[in-house]
């Protein structure tokens, strides 16, 4: 069994393009989570296109008080500014079951590519991770399905990496799926969890998760897509049924 964490950046995208309480976030992630969801996943960014700060304690107090697991992604050297105190700060503050830091830029509409752990200095990440650590339950990495990133990521300290899936999703198949099967029996030989995520969806996680069996998959853009033709809770059981 797979562990589905839903992200609900898109929920608090679509309200800040109102703006107001519509939808709210926390009503409709407390209705994911009694759909039986195993958490809940944010990524706040610094131009609060999405996830604010505010956005992120709530939803702790909810996943605490409903007994999931709360995923916070994002860039940790991203820089703060009067809305935005850094993604460390929110880490102490929230102190989340799990960080996952992913490489994103400021300009980036999504995130598209893993840590590099191959063409850069690491010992900045070592530090990092430790820190972190303080205020969080595990540390993850999303890497690309090479197998010196991961690697990379128990090196530093890493209880987990997830796959940026963005490659497989383009294209699912045996010859997508190649580099996640070798990079996951690594991961497991490693002792790293593993996490995946990025464009999978109904129609292409059954067959990843047959090659790949991953402890948790943090699905979002897909899950809430599907949500406006089958509603929100039958989109979660679909994607609840796959990961079973």
């Amino acid at each position: 069994m797979t562990n589905l964490s839903v992200n609900v950046n898109k929920i608090a995208w679509l309200r800040n393009a109102r703006g107001g309480q519509t939808p709210n976030i926390v009503e409709l992630s407390e209705l994911i989570i009694d759909c039986g969801v195993s958490g809940i996943t944010v990524h706040p960014r610094p131009d609060l296109r999405h996830i604010t700060p505010e956005d992120v304690y709530v939803l702790r107090e909810l996943t605490l008080n409903k007994k999931v697991e709360f995923n916070i992604e994002g860039n940790p050297y991203s820089e703060g500014n009067a809305q935005y105190p850094g993604f460390q700060e929110i880490i102490k503050i929230a102190k989340p079951d799990q960080c996952t830091l992913v490489p994103d830029s400021l300009e980036q509409i999504t995130s598209d590519h893993g840590w590099d752990f191959i063409n850069r200095e690491t010992s900045e990440d070592k530090d990092l991770v430790n820190s972190l650590k303080e205020s969080a339950e595990r540390v993850s990495f999303f890497v690309d399905p090479i197998e010196k990133q991961l690697e990379g990521s128990k090196e530093v300290g890493a209880d987990r990496i997830e796959f940026y899936t963005g490659p497989y999703a383009d294209n699912p198949g045996p010859n997508s799926i190649e580099p996640f099967t070798s990079c996951y029996t690594l991961g497991r030989e490693l002792n790293l969890g593993i996490n995946a995520g990025h464009d999978l969806d109904l129609d292409n996680l059954a067959f990843f998760l047959k090659n790949v069996p991953a402890d948790e998959v943090s699905i979002g853009h897909a899950l809430i897509s599907n949500a406006l033709v089958f509603g929100i809770q039958n989109t979660v059981k679909q994607y609840l049924e796959l990961c079973n």
